[in-house]
């Protein structure tokens, strides 16, 4: 049995859904820590080298295990989370578990790249801590976060498409269910395809929104 048009669509809806979400609650997490690791380092706003240090540890050892590894090594936090170790919903808890720690450290090299002088400028000013990060820091790197969240987003498609070597759902088990197992090249071809065409407009995209942020 081939696959169909539906199923492609429903397939890449999947995805989709599974790669915003993730990019959620991703950088709902993944941005604060950014900005922590940043602001408690050594001679900077908030100086905690011990909160900095932990912070960097874990981050570091989370990055540093393969996302299908992680997968399913965290299957029982996924499924006291979403009662379920397969499908969509469940692709997400493991996707964000990847993406968090990332985001992360790709936060952290954004804001690092901001002068020294701006700080400078915002102490000068008795802005307070909240206020540097807010409203200098933050805004200072914006067209560098943006290429940050690109490089996320794009690394959270190609995930989300690994997870579907088990049971994740969306564009990647469609590829391992027909084109795969069932020896489907046109659906193979296919699923190449939509996920080149899908990575190619999100940089594109990001791309084009750094610049105008720049250019302002």
């Amino acid at each position: 049995m081939l696959v169909n048009s539906e199923q492609i669509i429903e397939a890449l809806i999947e995805t989709i859904q599974m790669v915003a979400f993730s990019l959620l609650f991703s950088t709902i997490i993944g941005l604060p820590l950014g900005v922590l690791l940043v602001v408690t380092r050594k001679g900077h706003l908030l100086e905690q080298t011990v909160v900095f240090h932990i912070l960097n540890g874990i981050i570091n050892i989370l990055r540093s295990i393969p996302f299908i590894i992680l997968m399913v090594a965290i299957i029982p936090i996924t499924r006291a989370i979403v009662n379920t170790s397969i499908g969509t919903a469940a692709a997400v808890v493991p996707l964000v578990f990847y993406a968090g720690p990332y985001i992360a450290r790709l936060v952290e090299n954004s804001l690092l790249e901001v002068d020294k002088g701006v700080l400078e400028a915002a102490d000068a000013m008795g802005a307070t801590p909240f206020q540097t990060i807010f409203r200098f820091l933050i805004p200072e790197a914006l067209s560098s976060l943006v290429l940050t969240f690109t490089i996320a987003t794009i690394g959270l498609v190609g995930a989300s498409a690994m997870a579907g070597a088990v049971g994740g759902g969306g564009i990647g088990d469609l590829a391992i269910t027909y084109g795969y197992q069932r020896f489907d090249t046109t659906t193979m071809v296919i699923t190449v395809v939509i996920l080149v065409v899908l990575v190619q407009g999100l940089q594109s995209l990001g791309n084009f929104s750094s610049k105008k942020i720049r250019r302002r």
